[in-house]
């Protein structure tokens, strides 16, 4: 092995440990993964100096970059978002705008330049989406009306933050400014970038559909499908001089429109959480620390701007928009932090040359500051309501009181049936006919047409997020009609623990004793009971014949 390799190797196992080390202390005082990464960093880089960038790093990094906005695209389903186009494009546009005036207007009264207020007013602009549907998933509120506006606001903020890529592809170098050059390339770039989104579509329409159908029989073979898919317009992105970042979200958006896209994103999140995890620590060893002494003071000024200015803006166009207190309250709530979209912006605009390190490390803190503040603000929300309610602290603004209309997709109390074959289909068919709330789940869809009034859902149920999807803590009963030896026996400890009665096809008898180790509730025997009738047709047949043979007719 080369000495290089080594060190790559020996870097790279410094990073991943110290990140899970940082994560686990992160999780003891519930502070958000992405901190404690970019902690870690700081302790391997600028505080003890055990980690050097190099290339390699550099190039795991930017996959990193990449995959996380594959995922991103991946959450802009045209039917998902269709019931709250309206109010994402309304908020997300006056809340980009208004953000962005004022964080640039404070960063000129620092004292910043033309380009390094432009970076910085882009940095307190958009919000954490990765952050807030974490910490709204653990609340168990991404159903609820706030959630789905918060998360609607962060991905049209999302949109914005492509075009602020596409034009940093556009500008290049910042070395020289030739106002001619750098509209020719922003030109391009947003062409490139029109041309890439068109033939995303077309391939959703047109190209896409039967072969990832076809994959979806094997869960291995449409994960990676759909990895080739976004190197492949990565690959394009990259022929029309645009970045990486933006041919990975096109390559989402396109699959985002299929119907197995919410199966895709909990494969992929595992991978990429490990990839933006290394690009969040080498995020923290680009810090300079150095400067902290100069710059604490914008960091808190900037940091109070994003926690308490941006949700007072958030607050007011929902109020305006005629939402609740409430509801406009906790989607505010959500918003008070730094996205991680914007430690990219600001990487880029490092690299091109159009801002100095400080720059970065400046918003890189006010990330880590506002991120953490926000994550505990978020998670104790409803009792800082109750607190603003108290002292009528909200009275101010008039908004309406009245509790909006909130139409709640959630679980409970009902059957889920696991594995689309031909018995768990008609295992679904039996229950929806006896008036049973019916959950069926396959990872193949076309093995989920035709069920009738039971709920389908794509999905593999060895996933933590699957799980936790399908409500299984609330459920009657889970029917497992797979043949699968590990998934049942997955799912049947998984019941175990919730406390919900399960029933699994035992398949064979070698898997009995396993499932009774494991206190399934209940375990059946199609191909046992198919012999047993068998047997008994047969013995009545020959007792007939016996019958015949005595008594001839």
């Amino acid at each position: 092995m080369h000495a290089h390799e080594l060190t790559l190797l020996l870097d790279l196992g410094f990073m991943v440990v110290t990140a899970a080390v940082f994560a686990f202390l992160g999780k003891l005082i519930k502070m958000p993964s992405i901190v404690a990464y970019i902690l870690a960093g700081m302790a391997l880089g600028p505080v003890f100096g055990v980690v050097e960038l190099d290339h390699s790093l550099e190039l795991i990094s930017e996959l990193g970059i990449a995959l996380l906005l594959f995922l991103v695209g991946l959450e802009l389903s045209l039917q998902k978002i269709k019931d709250l186009g309206r109010v994402a494009f309304i908020l997300g546009g006056l809340q980009v705008l208004l953000t962005l005036a004022g964080g640039f207007g404070i960063a000129t009264l620092m004292g910043f330049g033309l380009m390094e207020s432009v970076f910085l007013a882009a940095t307190v602009t958009f919000s954490s989406t990765v952050v807030v549907i974490k910490l709204l998933d653990q609340k168990g509120a991404t159903g609820r009306l706030f959630g789905r506006i918060a998360i609607s606001l962060f991905l049209a903020q999302d949109i914005v933050v492509i075009i602020g890529l596409t034009i940093l592809s556009g500008l290049g170098s910042g070395e020289s400014i030739d106002l001619s050059a750098m509209a020719q390339g922003l030109g391009m770039a947003f062409g490139g970038m029109l041309v890439l989104l068109f033939v995303s579509l077309l391939a959703a329409r047109y190209a896409l559909p039967r072969p990832f159908a076809w994959a979806a029989r094997s869960p291995d073979t449409v994960f990676i499908w759909a990895l080739c898919w976004c190197f492949l317009v990565v690959l394009l992105a990259h022929q029309f001089h645009l970045s990486v970042e933006i041919g990975a979200f096109l390559a989402g958006i396109a699959i985002a429109q299929l119907p197995i896209h919410e199966d895709l994103h909990r494969r992929l999140h595992p991978l990429m959480t490990f990839f933006v995890a290394v690009f969040l620590v080498t995020l923290g060893i680009k810090m300079d620390l150095s400067v902290l002494g100069e710059i604490w003071k914008y960091v808190l000024g900037l940091s109070v701007f994003v926690i308490l200015a941006k949700p007072l803006i958030v607050f007011t166009i929902l109020n305006r928009l005629r939402y609740s207190e409430y509801t406009a309250f906790q989607t505010a709530v959500a918003s008070g932090q730094v996205s991680e979209f914007a430690f990219i912006l600001l990487g880029l605009g490092a690299a091109a040359g159009l801002i100095e390190s400080t720059v970065v490390s400046l918003g890189g803190l006010v990330g880590i500051l506002t991120i953490a503040i926000s994550s505990y603000l978020i998670i104790y929300s409803e009792l800082l309501y109750e607190f603003f309610q108290r002292f009528h602290l909200l009275t101010f603004f008039k908004a309406k009181q009245e509790p909006d209309v909130e139409v709640l997709h959630s679980y409970e109390g009902h059957v889920i049936v696991v594995g689309m074959n031909a018995l768990g289909r008609e295992l679904v068919k039996q229950l929806t006919l006896r008036g049973e709330t019916v959950l069926a789940i396959d990872t193949d869809p076309r093995k989920l047409e035709g069920l009738g009034a039971a709920t389908t859902l794509i999905g593999n149920v060895e996933y933590e997020s699957m799980v936790e999807e399908i409500s299984l803590p609330k459920a009657r009963l889970v029917i497992s009609a797979l043949q699968i030896e590990d998934t049942n026996h997955l799912l049947a400890y998984r019941c175990r623990s919730a406390g919900v009665p399960c029933a699994i096809h035992a398949f064979d008898i070698s898997v009995v004793d396993d499932l009774l180790e494991l206190d399934t509730a209940y375990m059946f025997m199609p191909a046992v009971d198919a012999v047993r009738a068998q047997l008994a047709l047969f013995d009545a047949l020959h007792q007939s014949d016996g019958e015949e043979e005595v008594n001839p007719l």
